[in-house]
């Protein structure tokens, strides 16, 4: 059950290729994104498609298979555990990104 404390599965479109970094270690970091889409009726009986961006990462093997089979447009399942942090810009302000720590992926399409 401690599992599904933290855990969040997602479908949907990558929205640009993976960015592969090494770092000094020597362990790969992969990021990208991923675009779902919901679909509801509005009080007018109008169709409403709403988008939702989500930032994925990946580590070491996970950064490695995102790399080799990743690519902008596919759609892809994920599964992974949301994280946050904050860190400060160029121009000094403080920023907040939540995103997705890919544990698990499969290709849709």
């Amino acid at each position: 059950m401690n599992n599904l404390r933290n855990q969040v599965q997602l479908i949907g479109h990558l929205g640009k290729n993976v960015n592969i970094k090494e770092l000094d270690n020597g362990r790969k970091v992969a990021t990208t994104s991923i675009a779902t889409k919901y679909v509801y009726e509005n009080k007018k009986g109008e169709k409403v498609v709403e988008t939702q961006w989500h930032q994925l990462v990946g580590w070491g093997k996970n950064a490695t298979n995102m790399e080799s089979f990743l690519r902008k447009g596919k759609e892809v399942a994920v599964r992974g555990k949301l994280t946050y942090r904050k860190y400060t810009d160029k121009q000094g302000l403080t920023r907040y990104l939540t995103e997705v720590v890919v544990n698990e992926l499969l290709l849709v399409n």
